[in-house]
C-alpha cells in the first residue's frame, strides 16, 4: 500500500514540476486561405454579435462599442477589441483576470490566391499550471485557432457573395 501511496504523490509531484517549468507566455499562429475578399472575411469575423452562427459560441453580449461576453460551453469570457482595421486586423483581449489564462487574439486578412490568408496569432499566457499542462501537452496552442478557422472557412464557403449587376436589356 505504501509504494501505491509513494507512486501517486510522485505521479503528483512531477505534474507540478513539469507544469512550473512550461513558460506561462507562449506566442502561437496558425493561417488559411478561405473564399472572399479581405473585406468580406472582415466582416464577418468582425461581427462578433453573430459569432454564434458560425463558431462554437452558444451566445454573445454586446457590453459596449468595444466589450463584450461570449458564452461558450466551457463559461463566459469577457473580450476587449484592442485593434480594429478594417480587411487588415482585428485584435481581442481577454479583459477577465481569474480565468487562470488570458491573452489575445490577433487576426490578419490579406489577399491570396484569389480569396483571404486568415492568420490568427495567440499571445497568451497560462497561469493555472493544470490548464498549463493540458494546454502544452494534451490541447496545444493551436488547437482553438484551428477549429476557428475551420468554421470560418465553412461560413466563407455558405455566405452570399456579391453577383455582377445585369446589364439592362436594349
Amino acid at each position: 500500500m505504501k509504494i501505491v501511496v509513494l507512486v501517486i504523490v510522485a505521479l503528483v509531484a512531477a505534474f507540478f514540476i513539469v507544469a512550473m517549468l512550461i513558460p506561462k507566455h507562449h506566442i502561437a499562429s496558425v493561417s488559411r486561405i478561405v473564399r472572399g475578399t479581405p473585406n468580406d472575411v472582415y466582416a464577418i469575423v468582425r461581427d462578433v454579435a453573430n459569432a454564434p452562427q458560425w463558431r462554437e459560441v452558444q451566445k454573445v453580449e454586446l457590453l459596449d462599442a468595444t466589450h463584450f461576453k461570449e458564452h461558450a460551453k466551457h463559461g463566459v469570457v469577457t473580450y476587449e477589441i484592442v485593434d480594429d482595421k478594417p480587411a487588415d486586423t482585428f485584435a481581442t483581449r481577454i479583459v477577465d483576470k481569474d480565468l487562470g489564462y488570458s491573452g489575445s487574439w490577433t487576426y490578419r486578412f490579406a489577399p491570396e490566391n484569389g480569396g483571404t490568408r486568415v492568420t490568427i496569432t495567440e499571445n497568451g499566457e497560462v497561469s493555472n499550471l493544470l490548464f498549463r499542462f493540458l494546454s502544452r501537452f494534451v490541447f496545444g496552442y493551436t488547437g482553438s485557432m484551428q477549429k476557428t478557422l475551420a468554421a470560418l472557412a465553412t461560413k466563407c464557403d455558405t455566405a452570399p457573395r456579391p453577383s455582377a449587376v445585369p446589364t439592362p436589356a436594349r
